[in-house]
C-alpha cells in the first residue's frame, strides 16, 4: 500500500540517533535549508548542527572543498571530540566520497561518515545507519549496534501494522479536550476500582508522558481506588542520552514519592516492550486502562481504554478504530526538548484540576 501522508525523513531520523549517542557536532553535507526545523530543536538539546551549505556548482563539480571547509571550522570554533558527517539527497545523489573529504580534512577528532538520504524506504534506514558509522567509529560496540538495528526494525514493523502507516492517509487532528478522559479518570478512583496507566514512551517524550503517573497518583491519594503503574524506564538500557532521561524522570519520580510497579524495558524499546507490559497489567486486572505514549504498541487495546498519544495523525488513526477516550498532548516534541523534568500534561493538569490539587 502506498502512503501518501507525510512521514519522518530518514536524514531526520539518523540526526537524532546522532544526538542520542552524544555526538558533539553533526555536520549536515548538503544545501543550507536541509533538515533545517528539525537542527534547530537538535541544538536546543546541546548538539551542534552545522552545514557544508551545498550551492549549485556543487551538484555539477562536487561538494567535498565546501566539506572540508566546514570541518576545519568545526575544529576551530568548537574543538569536538565526536563529529558526524551526515549525506543528505544532493550530496548522495552525486556520490560524494564523504570519507575521502573527511580523511583530507584531517581535523584530528574522531570524525565519521553517515552515508543516508532522503529517498531510503523508511526513515529507520537512516538511524541504522548512523548506527553502523557510531559503531565503526567505536563509539558502540557490535552488540549494541545489533540490538538498536533490532529495535529499528520492529519499530517499523508496528507502524505498519497499527501504527501511522498502516492506513493510505490519514488527516491530522487535534481531538476532543481532556475533560471527559479526566472526568473518567476521577470517576474510577471515586467508584474504589483500579486504574492501571502502561507508559509505552519513545525516547525523550516520557518527559511528558510521565507527568501522568504524577498525576494519577495525586487522584488515587485524594480519591481512593488502585493504581498500577508500568513504564519503559530501564535506566540500564540504551544509547547515552537515552540512559540520561529515564535517571532524570525516574529520580523526578522518586523525588515525589511515586514508584513504578512495573519498570519493563528501556526508552528505546517502545516497541517491543508491549507483550510484557500487557502480562504484568493482566496480572493487576485493572477497571480501567490507560496508554500513554505509543499506545498501539500495546497488543489488544479496546476502544473503552484512554489512549494518550503526541501525533495528531496517529490521534486520528485511533478515533477511526472507535477509540472514543483518546485525546492528543499535540505539540509535545518540542516542549520537552532540552528539558532535563518532566513536563506537565494538558490531561494531567486537568485531572488535578478535577480532584482539587
Amino acid at each position: 500500500m502506498k502512503v501518501i501522508h507525510p512521514r519522518p525523513n530518514p536524514i531526520v531520523a539518523a540526526m537524532y540517533t546522532l544526538r542520542d549517542l552524544d555526538v558533539d557536532v553533526i555536520v549536515v553535507h548538503g544545501p543550507a535549508g536541509c533538515s533545517f526545523m528539525a537542527s534547530r530543536m537538535i541544538e536546543e538539546a546541546g548538539v551542534r548542527v552545522v552545514t557544508s551549505g551545498m550551492k549549485d556548482d556543487d551538484l555539477i563539480f562536487g561538494g567535498s572543498d565546501s566539506l572540508v571547509e566546514t570541518l576545519k571550522l568545526v575544529k576551530e570554533r568548537f574543538d569536538p571530540k565526536n563529529v558526524a558527517v551526515i549525506g543528505t539527497c544532493a550530496s548522495m545523489i552525486i556520490g560524494e566520497d564523504l570519507r575521502a573529504a573527511i580523511t583530507r580534512a584531517g581535523i584530528g577528532c574522531n570524525v565519521f561518515p553517515v552515508d543516508c538520504h532522503g529517498c531510503m524506504t523508511n526513515n529507520t534506514d537512516g538511524a541504522i545507519k548512523a548506527i553502523e558509522g557510531a559503531c565503526r567509529a567505536g563509539m558502540i560496540d557490535d552488540g549494541e549496534k545489533e540490538r538498536q538495528i533490532r529495535l529499528l526494525r520492529s519499530a517499523t514493523a508496528a507502524e505498519r501494522s497499527t501504527g501511522l502507516t498502516s492506513k493510505q492517509y490519514l488527516t491530522p487532528v487535534r481531538g476532543p479536550t481532556k475533560m471527559n478522559v479526566a472526568n473518567t479518570i476521577a470517576d474510577a478512583f471515586r467508584s474504589g476500582k483500579r486504574v492501571a496507566c502502561a507508559m509505552l514512551a519513545k525516547k525523550e517524550l516520557a518527559y511528558r508522558f510521565a507527568d501522568m503517573f504524577l498525576a494519577l497518583d495525586t487522584a488515587r491519594r485524594k480519591l481512593g481506588g488502585e493504581l498500577f503503574l508500568a513504564g519503559n524506564l530501564d535506566t540500564e538500557l540504551g544509547l547515552p542520552r537515552i540512559r540520561r532521561y529515564a535517571r532524570d524522570i525516574t529520580g523526578e519520580l522518586e523525588s515525589k514519592g511515586v514508584s513504578i510497579d512495573a519498570v519493563i524495558g528501556g526508552l528505546d524499546e517502545y516497541a517491543i516492550v508491549g507483550e510484557r507490559m500487557k502480562e504484568a497489567i493482566d496480572g493487576f486486572a485493572p477497571d480501567l486502562l490507560i496508554l500513554v505514549g505509543m499506545p498501539h504498541m500495546y497488543p489488544g487495546f479496546s476502544e473503552d481504554d484512554i489512549l494518550i498519544t503526541d501525533q495528531p495523525r496517529q490521534l486520528s488513526n485511533y478515533l477511526s478504530m472507535g477509540c472514543r477516550l483518546a485525546v492528543g498532548e499535540i505539540s509535545s516534541h518540542s516542549m520537552v526538548m532540552g528539558t532535563r523534568t518532566i513536563v506537565p500534561m494538558e490531561t494531567g493538569d486537568t485531572l488535578r484540576e478535577i480532584v482539587g490539587e
